[in-house]
């Protein structure tokens, strides 16, 4: 069973967050790879593969609790990267963010836009 969850943890991981994903999870070998193992089984293996939201629904929830975090700049520039891999607009991304001045407030939301600018700009020198 936890290989089928590792295996099917790992083409999620692959297919959401594509090269980005396996940089966090190759920087983890040197110092906690039951973390890594323990991130793709239970994050991408069990929640991401649940049937209820589809990867865009997901990666738009996701982003929006990484931006009202604040304190989570890195993780939230590899789920920008997922939710673009995944159908997400960078218009909808910017809008995301917009919503969470609501919420979350003003340097949040500006700190997600920053991370987005770099996110969108990245990808635009690759093309």
């Amino acid at each position: 069973m936890d290989n089928d969850r590792y295996t099917r943890g790992w083409d999620k991981l692959r297919e959401i967050d594509g090269e980005q994903g396996e940089k966090v999870i190759a920087s983890l070998t040197g110092i906690a790879p039951d973390f890594g193992r323990l991130l793709i089984e239970f994050g991408f293996g069990d929640i991401y593969s649940r049937p209820g939201l589809d990867l865009r629904s997901r990666e738009i929830a996701t982003i929006a609790a990484l931006c009202a975090l604040g304190t989570a700049a890195p993780q939230l520039r590899v789920h920008i990267h997922g939710a673009l891999n995944v159908g997400c607009t960078r218009d909808e991304v910017v809008e995301v963010m917009m919503q969470m001045a609501l919420y979350a407030g003003f340097p949040a939301a500006l700190n997600g836009l920053f991370a987005a600018k770099e996110v969108f700009a990245e990808r635009a020198s690759r093309r």
